[in-house]
């Protein structure tokens, strides 16, 4: 059993559902601490339980002795997603379980074991290298699978006001699909989300004359906004996307029109539109199919902006790394959710996503294979090794 699969095994074992942390921040601060690391204990929200509980955040650093030494940060999260069902676990879920080959429990890919490996790349790194002239922290947060209100967002902004400057970040997120490092994500797209509510009249279905159907009004709208072409995209990001998640009206029979309509959309947008652009751009439309300002109400909720790292230092080390370790040629990508990418990177001036792979993520029976665990921790070592020369 190596380092990182007994660190990772430790990590599993405390029961942190989001926003709990369990115990592994102190876990991880114990390890660091020989090596010089100092850690900063950030708790913000309320002391209630609930969305918006206390939220524990761990900021531990190591500063090099070189006032010019680039800062590299490993971001991460140890809250977990609930199970699920108990009973459908071949092992319970915070019982770190080795079998087939893998590493089962809930976290070991989403994501203890990045953590595990940060810790371990750290320490093997400072054996050989005592006194590098690199920076090297850790950002840990148990907010990022809840609101993500009292999490790494709190952190950047309490990092902003002491004039922290961060080089380079890796965050530890699931981004390979079939073998460990074989996707990185050197950015994400932005994500914006309405709450659009259209106003009617309610009457009789038999007497239309007598009504005003929302969902009538809003449908042009919807088909026009539905068969847009946003943007093109660019060379790190696909074309922004419009998705309608629900449509509610009705009063629950067939023969009343209906007095309201509520639409939920999003977008997810690449950089080459804007959250604002946006915006103007579906009131229009609305108001170009008849509605007036009195017609309708949206309500917006920015989730996070895009953010891209173009290739340079950090994403060839992490290519470079990859290629050595797993003799694979990694693929850059900027698809699927956000992350706690999207706060970093308004403070760091590269930041990329490397992590194990994700088939298991969030779901039933989570796992592993161990064969990703040590190859994992070697990628980490190897970025760093390479930053610093």
């Amino acid at each position: 059993m190596t380092s990182t699969l007994r660190l990772a095994e430790q990590l599993i074992a405390c029961h942190s559902p989001t926003p709990l942390d369990g115990g592994c921040m102190d876990i991880i601060a114990a390890r660091l601490a020989p090596l010089g690391f100092v850690a900063t204990v950030l708790e913000f929200g309320e002391a209630e339980t609930g969305v918006n509980a206390k939220v524990k955040n761990l900021w531990i650093k190591r500063q090099s002795a070189d006032a010019n030494a680039k800062t590299l940060v490993f971001a991460g999260h140890t809250d977990v997603v609930p199970t699920g069902p108990l009973d459908q676990w071949t092992s319970p879920p915070f019982v770190p379980t080795v079998r087939d080959g893998k590493l089962f429990g809930r976290g070991a890919s989403d994501m203890k074991t990045s953590i595990a490996a940060f810790v371990v790349a750290v320490e093997e790194f400072f054996k050989i290298y005592p006194q590098p002239k690199l920076s090297m922290a850790l950002l840990l947060t148990s907010d990022e699978e809840g609101p993500s209100i009292n999490g790494t967002v709190k952190v950047c902004e309490w990092l902003k006001a002491r004039g922290e400057h961060l080089d380079y970040c890796i965050v530890g997120e699931p981004t390979s699909i079939d073998q460990c490092g074989d996707m990185i994500k050197n950015g994400r797209r932005g994500s914006l989300n309405g709450k659009l509510q259209v106003k009617g009249i309610q009457a009789h279905i038999g007497y239309p004359q007598l009504g005003r159907n929302p969902i009538h009004l809003v449908m042009p709208a919807l088909a026009e906004l539905a068969a847009k072409k946003w943007d093109n995209g660019n060379e790190y990001f696909e074309p922004t996307q419009f998705q309608i998640s629900n449509i509610h009206g009705g009063a629950g029979a067939t023969n009343i029109i209906p007095n309201s309509c509520v639409i939920d959309f999003n977008f997810r947008f690449c950089t080459e539109s804007t959250s604002n652009g946006l915006q103007a751009i579906v009131d229009k439309a609305l108001q170009s199919s008849g509605l007036t300002a009195d017609d309708y109400k949206i309500d917006w909720a920015l989730s996070g902006q895009p953010f891209i790292t173009p290739v340079g230092s950090l994403v060839q080390a992490a290519r470079e790394a990859i290629k050595a370790v797993s003799g694979i040629d990694t693929v850059l990508s900027t698809t699927g959710g956000t992350s706690d990418g999207r706060f970093i990177s308004q403070i760091c001036d590269q930041v990329i996503e490397l992590g194990p792979t994700n088939a298991t993520i969030h779901k039933i029976n989570e796992c592993l294979p161990l064969a990703d665990i040590e190859p994992l921790k070697n990628i980490y070592k190897g970025v760093i090794e390479r930053l610093v020369k």
